[in-house]
């Protein structure tokens, strides 16, 4: 057993390249996936890469961030992708970092998806959510491959020792994220024992938001709607801005507006953070990158009700070499050495406000439940209870369709800032050109909208042979 031990270890620690060339035997499967013990180690290696180095704790995060028409590349190599005319070599290392991770978490998750069902030592319920969990976040790895790098080779349980795999189509990646979360649907826990780990409501929020970029709206809000209807969620309450920690704060273990997040802790901390600040600064106990920054001259910025408390407590003016910076300080820790604070993935928010634009969408005009979803968001931003009626709501008769929509992209800025979903938003919209030209004063290049497949795939893939517009 401790040879098998030591060979499982050895290939999940491995670069990507060297997992996908391994020969499935090497990891003597037959004999190790059979106790719950083995098979949660096996779930916990497809969440390493996930929430690792290169991906959602640091640089995807970031580059998603920088993309967006709020944010502006700080120094350095970070720079560029704020030009909106694509990425250069150092950016280039970046994003293909991330793709590795992500493949890296896919052949993980294949390999619990293809040995689990063999297992000596364990019930079929446990079976089935163990499987469940690993499809889960295989759907939602390939959710962030498919959106940024679009047509990318589809590896799963069948062909993941296969060296030549072909880009499959973006039709076809998402067939298989669908599939993934309707069976994990079945058999995921509704309540989660141990937070950070999907539920079946998780998978029905990712699968409204699966939906939402493919322009399927009826579906996005009848999934959506589920998940606002068990009653089972509720946003933090607040009346003040600092009262936002209980939903971000570094210390905060789990709330009733989560979903789904990406847990970190002090010894293995959410670098992101110091992404968003800058150097000596109070909110974080070692120096920030200064990587991206806004500015209170930016028309986003401008345009923000100064009583909406997201403003007040989002922002932070930062002496720079150019007038009127401000950081972002919604991922803050004053306390820990390293920045402690969660990835929110999903939160309750995010599913109202899948709901609203998804409601309008779909009937062609604002809806009354739709508004209602929106308003509690926007009620909670101002300190009034997000249930009750209040002097900030909304009213149905202000919007059309359009204006209606607008008026979800505005709240879902607000709502989501500093937490890697604006560029995405603006992109599966359609309306990137509108709101980058509108407040950032750029044209976007049309090869900036998807991401170079990474050498380290084309060096050893030989089953592809084109590149992504540009590149």
């Amino acid at each position: 057993m401790r040879n098998i031990v030591i060979s499982l270890i050895a290939i999940l620690l491995c670069s990507c390249s060297d997992i996908l060339e391994e020969k499935p035997q090497a990891i003597a499967v037959e004999t190790f996936y059979n106790t719950p013990g083995e098979i949660e180690a096996g779930i916990a290696a497809i969440y390493t890469p996930i929430r690792d180095w290169g991906a959602f704790r640091n640089n995807y995060t970031a580059m998603l961030e920088v993309f967006s028409d709020i944010f502006k590349s700080g120094r350095g190599s970070w720079a560029p992708p704020s030009e909106y005319q694509g990425l250069n070599s150092t950016n280039i290392s970046r994003v293909q970092s991330s793709w590795e991770k992500f493949y890296l978490a896919i052949r993980n998750a294949n390999l619990i998806i293809k040995n689990v069902p063999n297992a000596n030592n364990v019930t079929d319920d446990a079976k089935n959510q163990y499987i469940s969990e690993a499809k889960y976040l295989r759907a939602f790895t390939y959710f962030q491959l498919v959106r940024c790098w679009g047509a990318v080779p589809l590896r799963d349980e069948q062909n993941m020792s296969e060296y030549n795999v072909a880009r499959s189509s973006v039709e076809d990646i998402y067939k298989q994220i669908i599939s993934d979360l309707e069976a994990a649907e079945l058999y995921l826990p509704d309540q989660v024992s141990v937070s950070g780990h999907p539920s079946k409501w998780s998978a029905k929020t990712l699968l409204a938001d699966v939906y939402f970029h493919m322009n399927q709206y009826d579906k996005a809000m009848e999934k959506s709607g589920e998940v606002i209807k068990s009653n089972i969620y509720s946003l933090i309450e607040v009346s003040v801005a600092d009262d936002f920690e209980k939903l971000f704060g570094a210390v905060v273990t789990t709330s009733t507006e989560e979903i789904f997040y990406l847990k970190y802790v002090e010894e293995d901390p959410f670098e992101f953070a110091l992404y968003l600040h800058g150097v000596g600064r109070k909110y974080i106990n070692v120096d920030g990158y200064y990587a991206m920054y806004s500015n209170i001259d930016y028309t986003v910025y401008q345009n923000w009700d100064n009583k909406d408390l997201r403003k007040v407590y989002n922002w932070y003016e930062y002496d720079s070499f150019d007038p009127g910076t401000i950081l972002c300080k919604k991922f803050s820790d004053t306390e820990g050495l390293s920045p402690r604070n969660d990835l929110p993935v999903y939160r309750y928010a995010d599913c109202l406000l899948i709901y609203a634009e998804a409601s309008c969408r779909a009937t062609g005009a604002p809806t009354v439940e739709g508004l209602e979803a929106l308003n509690k968001v926007h009620r909670r931003a101002y300190g009034y209870p997000s249930t009750q009626p209040s002097p900030v709501d909304f009213k149905l008769s202000a919007y059309n369709k359009d204006s209606f929509i607008d008026l979800c992209m505005k709240e879902r800025g607000y709502e989501t800032v500093g937490e890697g979903k604006r560029w995405l938003d603006l992109k599966r919209s359609g309306l990137a050109t509108k709101y980058v030209k509108a407040n950032r004063g750029q044209d976007i290049a049309e090869i900036h909208y998807l991401w170079p497949i990474p050498v380290s795939e084309l060096n050893y893939n030989e089953a592809i042979t084109d590149q992504n517009p540009g590149y």
